[in-house]
């Protein structure tokens, strides 16, 4: 496998070109990437705008996950540029998580769990000439999808928060959007948003200037619920 040129980096990982088709994605920290492949495939197969996956050489570690090459912004970038208006985006982010809890869960046979990402926000989603595809599923779990938009709405609550992010005005008008429309589809109930704060604090990538945001976030999320 010869790797190319370093196409970016986030929190937990590194994207290399591998071709024009192909890229590797590779942790560098000590996490398994075929957790992850299972749950891409039958995502894919059930229609869910995902990656396709490729082949692993033999030469692959436990880190490295081999996905179609994708063109185009993040949602994140065309927010910020204002490529793309914040109504839509909140309209986008919501489509793609009530989407993904049409699909019922692989391995549960709990009635009410699905596929849950648990990492959906706009840093995560690829604007494609396809339509918007969603990434880094590292998080992935099955459960109750309310525990799915609490997670979705707390990382834009933190941000919101967060007075040295220039992008916090942004996110907070997001947020004020997107809410009603997670509201219509059962919203966020408080234990859910208390379960996604849990995780969030044993987050082990997030900073200590971070982790003090979680209160304030989950009181912001909170009283947009109603």
């Amino acid at each position: 496998m010869r790797i190319g040129q370093l196409l970016g980096t986030g929190r937990s990982a590194d994207v290399y070109e591998l071709d024009e088709e192909w890229v590797l994605r590779r942790y560098r920290v000590d996490l398994d990437a075929t957790r992850e492949m299972p749950v891409m495939s039958y995502l894919s197969a059930s229609g869910y705008p995902v990656p396709r996956l490729g082949p692993l050489p033999v030469s692959a570690g436990p880190g490295d996950l081999i996905m179609q090459r994708l063109s185009g912004p993040t949602m994140l970038e065309s927010l910020v540029s204002g490529k793309l208006g914040g109504d839509e985006g909140s309209a986008m982010l919501a489509g793609l998580l009530a989407d993904l809890h049409t699909v019922p869960a692989r391995l549960s046979a709990h009635p009410e769990d699905r596929i849950l990402h648990l990492d959906l926000h706009p840093g995560n989603v690829m604007l494609t000439a396809e339509g918007p595809m969603v990434i880094d599923w590292s998080n992935t779990e099955e459960g109750p999808p309310a525990l799915d938009r609490a997670m979705t709405a707390l990382i834009l609550a933190q941000v919101a928060v967060d007075p040295h992010i220039p992008a916090a005005a942004g996110a907070r008008a997001l947020l004020d959007t997107l809410m009603p429309l997670l509201a219509a589809d059962d919203g966020i109930p408080a234990r859910h948003l208390a379960a996604a704060a849990a995780r969030r604090a044993a987050n082990p990538t997030m900073s200590p200037a971070e982790l003090a945001l979680i209160d304030e976030a989950s009181d912001l999320v909170a009283s947009l619920s109603g």
